[in-house]
């Protein structure tokens, strides 16, 4: 195995003195170096657009967004994946992360399974993957094995495939429609791609969710209005989002949200069109689940 040509892999001659340099002096450094990443992402904007356009699509049909990882860029995408739930009060089968060698892999490195070209065809299988599904595999060196095997399964099934790596002319580019590349350069300690490279790899994610659940109707203005208050701080925000909405007291907002049964985007839609929920759920229904298309005429 040759990682002589990977960057994430590189010596960073800024930090070669990591060891000898006073705590102030590596806490700049570092965030000097973490400020590279947003840099980085934004070059590659183009090519997350469509990967987002076409997950749109997939949730519009009845498709899932599938995210295929091993070690830290696993991790991360069943943490997006997992965050959706609560965000967005998606099913747990809408976003799906999946992480080579299984839940225990979360906590625990499982020898051998990035190296399994065949773990994630067993994975996807099981989710019974098909045509309809967006498949986006994640990996730092850009040539896990795991992902690879992924992505080709995905890929023979129909399924719209895309890659996300933190080294340029990555192996895992050549099985996806939709390529991902972005370079951060060198770690801020060598070869740990938890840092700089995980740091890009959450934020790629961020914006494939987050816009792609913006487009299908998640979102009104800038609120979450599909949040799901499963504790008391997100109870108290989720009169805040119908309070912000509406322009109404906290009063009449806890009243109305009561009345939907917590349902924060249909005590919205009540309010703003003066409804009954039976008449608000009627509304949401033919408005395809955006509140905006619910105030037109």
């Amino acid at each position: 195995m040759d990682l002589t040509n990977l960057t994430t892999e590189k010596r960073n001659e800024k930090t070669t003195d990591l060891d000898k340099m006073s705590i102030s002096t590596a806490l700049k450094l570092m965030n000097q170096e973490d400020q590279q990443v947003a840099k980085a992402i934004q070059k590659v904007l183009p090519k997350i657009k469509p990967v987002i356009e076409a997950t749109i699509t997939a949730f519009k049909h009845g498709g899932r967004l599938i995210y295929l990882g091993a070690g830290t860029s696993g991790r991360l995408g069943v943490l997006d994946a997992a965050e959706c739930v609560p965000t967005f009060g998606v099913s747990p089968n809408q976003v799906i992360g999946l992480i080579a060698g299984g839940k225990q892999a979360m906590t625990l490195a499982v020898e051998g399974a990035e190296d399994d070209l065949t773990l994630a065809k067993k994975d996807l299988s099981a989710l019974k993957l098909n045509d309809k599904d967006v498949v986006v595999g994640i990996a730092a060196s850009g040539r896990t094995p795991y992902v690879i095997g992924g992505l080709k399964y995905a890929r023979d099934l129909g399924a719209t495939t895309a890659s996300i790596a933190c080294n340029l002319d990555a192996l895992i580019s050549q099985y996806a429609e939709f390529a991902i590349e972005v370079d951060c350069g060198p770690e801020f300690l060598t070869g740990s791609t938890r840092l700089k490279a995980g740091t890009a790899q959450k934020m790629i994610l961020n914006m494939i969710s987050t816009i792609s659940m913006i487009g299908i109707g998640k979102v009104y203005h800038n609120l979450m209005v599909d949040v799901k208050p499963t504790n008391e701080k997100l109870v108290e925000r989720s009169k805040r989002i119908i309070m912000q909405a509406t322009d109404c007291t906290y009063e009449v907002a806890e009243k109305t949200f009561i009345e939907a049964k917590q349902d924060v985007k249909l005590a919205i839609v009540m309010l703003l069109t003066n409804c009954s929920a039976k008449e608000g759920k009627e509304k949401l229904r033919r408005a395809q689940g955006f509140v905006a298309k619910t105030l037109t005429k």
